[in-house]
């Protein structure tokens, strides 16, 4: 994938993997019951199985698959690497690091003893690696056999599922999703583009999208089960369509006629070419009051010579155009986008151009990535810039991102509607997000899965803190705590930096990224906390301090 959507593989173990154990249903119950379905009326596990996830949303919507499916088969999907007989490992070829981590997995899965199935874009774009020999490998568009690659393993043999005739899985599977409140939708695979730097081509294909049908279909059944958000993901959203007769706004039209009311829905990644025809239906489709005002537009170079070698095909006034026309027509647009830093051909001005970019727009959430070859790509036989260059430039245009901020004090006692649907990483509070898609931090007792009104108190770099306007009665307190997914929902990172990612490692994106930010103010309290005691113990015990310095 020649962009970055929320991108989930580089959180540290314990933060994003939590026990799931539910018993896949079509009926609408809370998360707690569900949870003691499965325990009282489940048969013993055939094996219990480990699902690691690095990439896109469109990865974590097909590892959801993949999970629901095993549990229906009668397999435990657990949260426990060590305990878990079968590691199921959903691979990202976007990166060298995130393939990196595939590998040293794999290694570290046979001294345990643990069988292994290899599903995603490595695999599938370079099956015949010699790290990948004796390992079970199930197709990015066979996901739906993921139990036969499991039993294959248990069994002893390498299963290889791998086919790229088949237009994808069906959308009508079982599902464990992460966040119960979440359905990741993907609407196609694959795409339109052969970008030089990009190796998901060889993994997903051309552009195959799902049809209205089915995905109007899908959406309605998420939200009969609960689903409050709906997001859309895909290699290229913009492109959906143009292989059977349709365009992205055909699609967008049908789906906002299902959202219920108190659910949202978000759009994924969709490059400039495919939606500068439809920027007047995208503007309506944004200003929709359950559509998140939110858009990820990547543009990986200000240089126009740059993009050329990309193969991008669009220039950047083709971007500034459609970002204009969108900021101007949509009140408040949150607007994403990529910069790759330090692609073989870049030089100091071409990197300055993407600076004055950056500077001009002060994008809210930037994928800051350093250039990384891939094999068996096009830009990977260029010469590359001097490694030193490289990271300078990545850590200037990511230092200049951190130094501006979305939110300022005039935000402070104004009122925003949120949507909460994630826990934050201090277990103290929940995430909102407002009409713009900008998390707002705010107490429990607002419930999950609930629309609440609430007033700002006080903004950060990545987040706002609000209070509900009109509080809570003890028995409706209780009652909104009933309604927080325990055990089902993998809490995520919240009031993290959305988007940084620095020397090719991404630092907190939008699941599962390091909460950079709230360990950040962590320890800044843990500071002033041992300095007073270190004052106290110097006024009150100075003969103990003496003893430490002579030891």
């Amino acid at each position: 994938m020649g962009d970055i959507e929320d991108f989930v593989g580089d959180s540290p173990k314990g933060e994003e993997e939590e026990k799931i154990e539910v018993k896949v249903t079509r009926r609408k119950i809370r998360p707690q019951k569900k949870m003691e379905m499965a325990a009282g009326d489940a048969p013993p596990p055939l094996a219990s199985v480990w699902v690691r996830t690095w990439g896109c949303s469109h990865n974590v919507s097909d590892s959801e698959y993949m999970s629901g499916i095993l549990a229906q088969k009668g397999y435990a999907v657990v949260g426990d690497s060590d305990a878990a007989d079968v590691w199921v490992l959903n691979s990202c070829t976007v990166k060298t690091p995130s393939e990196d981590q595939a590998v040293n997995l794999v290694r570290s899965a046979k001294e345990k003893g643990k069988r292994v199935v290899m599903a995603g874009c490595v695999s599938q774009a370079d099956s015949s690696a010699e790290w990948l020999q004796d390992v079970s490998i199930v197709g990015v568009k066979q996901i739906d056999q993921i139990e036969e690659a499991v039993k294959g393993s248990l069994e002893g043999k390498s299963v290889r599922i791998l086919t790229r005739n088949r237009p994808h899985a069906p959308l009508d599977l079982p599902k464990i999703r992460k966040n119960p409140l979440v359905e990741v939708l993907a609407i196609s695979t694959g795409c339109l583009n052969r970008c030089t730097y990009c190796k998901t081509k060889a993994a997903r294909g051309d552009l195959r999208s799902i049809s209205l049908e089915d995905l109007v279909a899908r959406a309605q059944q998420a939200f009969e089960e609960g689903v409050k958000e709906l997001w859309l993901t895909s290699e290229d959203l913009g492109a959906w369509g143009r292989d059977i007769g349709l365009v992205i706004p055909d699609l967008l039209q049908a789906l906002v006629e299902v959202i219920p009311e108190g659910c949202r829905m978000r759009l994924g990644m969709t490059n400039p070419p495919y939606i500068m025809d439809h920027l007047h239906e995208i503007a309506e489709i944004l200003q929709h009051p359950r559509v998140y005002r939110f858009l990820h537009i990547p543009i990986q170079s200000a240089s126009d010579e740059v993009l050329r070698h990309m193969k991008r095909e669009y220039t950047v006034d083709d971007f500034c155009k459609a970002v204009d026309y969108l900021l101007e027509r949509v009140p408040d647009l949150y607007i994403a986008t990529d910069f790759i830093c330090a692609y073989p051909t870049e030089t100091r001005k071409d990197y300055e151009e993407s600076m004055a970019l950056v500077r001009r727009y002060h994008f809210p959430s930037l994928f800051i990535n350093q250039y990384y070859p891939r094999s068996g790509t096009p830009a990977a036989a260029l010469p590359r810039v001097d490694a030193k260059e490289a990271k300078a430039r990545t850590a200037e245009m990511s230092a200049y991102f951190r130094g501006y901020s979305r939110f300022d004090e005039s935000r402070v006692g104004t009122e925003e509607t949120v949507l909460i649907c994630e826990s934050a990483a201090d277990g103290v509070h929940l995430v909102g997000h407002s009409a713009s898609y900008e998390q707002i931090l705010v107490p429990r007792r607002c419930g999950m899965g609930r629309e609440r009104r609430v007033r700002i108190t006080s903004v950060g770099k990545f987040h706002m803190m609000g209070e509900p306007v009109d509080d809570l009665s003890d028995a409706e307190e209780s009652e909104e705590e009933e309604e927080v997914p325990q055990g089902t929902m993998m809490t995520s990172s919240a009031a993290r930096p959305e988007v940084i990612a620095t020397n090719g490692v991404e630092e907190g994106l939008e699941e599962g990224g390091i909460d950079w930010v709230q360990r950040m103010e962590t320890a800044k309290k843990l500071a002033i906390i041992v300095g007073f005691l270190a004052f106290l113990i110097r006024v009150f015990f100075p003969s103990f301090v003496e003893q430490l310095r002579k030891w």
